[in-house]
This record gives C-alpha cells, structure tokens and sequence, in this order.
C-alpha cells in the first residue's frame, strides 16, 4: 500500500521546479501516452489509463521528463479521475503560469469494470482545460 500511495510524500511543484528554464517559446508543448497507474479512493480498487498533456508556456519550460513525474506524483494518491485531471493541470499553471494548459485522462477503473457485466473496454475520459480553443488539443492527441 504504501508504493500505491508514495505520492503524498512528493511535492509535484517542487519537481517541476528542478527542471525550469527561462525560453522565448510560444507554441504547444504536448506529451502523450503518460501511463498512469492510481487507487479509486471509493471503492479501494486501481485504476489505470494514459494522461495526455499541453501547455503553452509563457517564459518558461519545463524539461519533458517532468510531466510523467507530476502525473505519477498525483496518481500515487487515493483519487477520483476528475480530481487527478484538475490537480495536474492547476500544478502546471500555478507553476509555469502558462497561456494555457490541457489535461486529458482516458483511464479503465476496476471498480466500474467489475461492475459491469461483458464490458472489458469501459474508459472514462475526463478533460480539464483552460485554452481558449480545446479543438487544437484534442486533435493533436
């Protein structure tokens, strides 16, 4: 239990902080395909999927290999899907301060598997955003 939950001993600001960088860039950072791995903090029972990630950055980037981290950082808690999306999206703009960021989570939870009869491929999709045109984004991933 305690690797399922090592996230609440990470700080994901912090590990974004170790690898900032002051650059004149202005178009969209994506990183796809994050597997993540987390624990429904209702029913007690995993979840996993992948995490697709954008941000427009404002002055500052972050090296790629972070945003797995942060991903990785909040999934490693007790969580609901919606939750995990808007946590890593408000770390990355809290942090980097941003134009915009994009957080999309296709994830398959146990908890609603099992509870579904004959229904192996059950995603939920969640999307938080703050771009002002989410077409962009969704198109991409």
């Amino acid at each position: 239990m305690q690797y399922l939950t090592h996230g609440y001993d990470l700080n994901p600001s912090e590990i974004l902080k170790s690898a900032m960088f002051t650059q004149d860039h202005n178009q969209m950072v994506i990183v796809k395909d994050i597997e993540l791995y987390s624990m429904c903090e209702h029913h007690m029972l995993s979840f996993f999927g992948k995490a697709h990630i954008a941000y427009i950055p404002n002055g500052q980037i972050v090296g790629l290999s972070k945003i797995p981290r942060i991903v990785d950082a909040f999934a490693r808690r007790l969580q609901v899907q919606e939750r995990l999306t808007d946590q890593i999206k408000n770390c990355i703009n809290d942090t980097l301060n941003p134009h915009g960021v994009a957080v999309v989570i296709e994830a398959q939870h146990m908890c609603n598997t099992n509870e579904t009869i004959n229904n192996d491929k059950n995603i939920k999709i969640h999307i938080n955003s703050n771009f002002n045109n989410n077409w962009t984004f969704c198109n991409l991933v």
